[in-house]
């Protein structure tokens, strides 16, 4: 297994939505752009907060951040001020979050020795 994350794209989605509807790829690319679309539109509209839930599948949220008066530039220890902003969170649903939790080592997923999903053989009999 390689190091690098596998990154799926908005085609990818219009393969997969494709496959369920049982439509060719050109018929369902512009539904799944403009459900992004107007996901993200909505979002963008947060003023300043919003909640967008997808039932069964998770919310998607814009939350305000606290203003920073005294956080700090690591390179030059200088104080800085950092306002308040705007971030978006996503808290997955049920089914993810569920499938989420199953440890890698039971869906057949390799785990390096040491690694925090390698059980401890020390705890057994001495």
């Amino acid at each position: 297994m390689s190091d690098r994350t596998e990154t799926l794209t908005k085609k990818d989605v219009a393969r997969r939505v494709a496959e369920k509807m049982d439509c060719p790829l050109y018929k369902a690319k512009p539904w799944v752009r403009a459900v992004l679309m107007a996901m993200g539109d909505l979002l963008v509209e947060a003023d300043p907060e919003r909640r967008l839930e997808l039932r069964d599948f998770g919310v998607f949220e814009v939350k305000k951040t606290k203003a920073k008066p005294t956080a700090r530039n690591p390179q030059t220890n200088e104080t800085v001020f950092v306002p308040s902003r705007r971030k978006t969170h996503f808290k997955p649903g049920k089914r993810i979050r569920e499938v989420l939790k199953t440890p890698l080592r039971e869906l057949g997923y390799s785990v390096p020795e040491g690694s925090a999903d390698e059980p401890d053989e020390a705890d057994g009999d001495e």
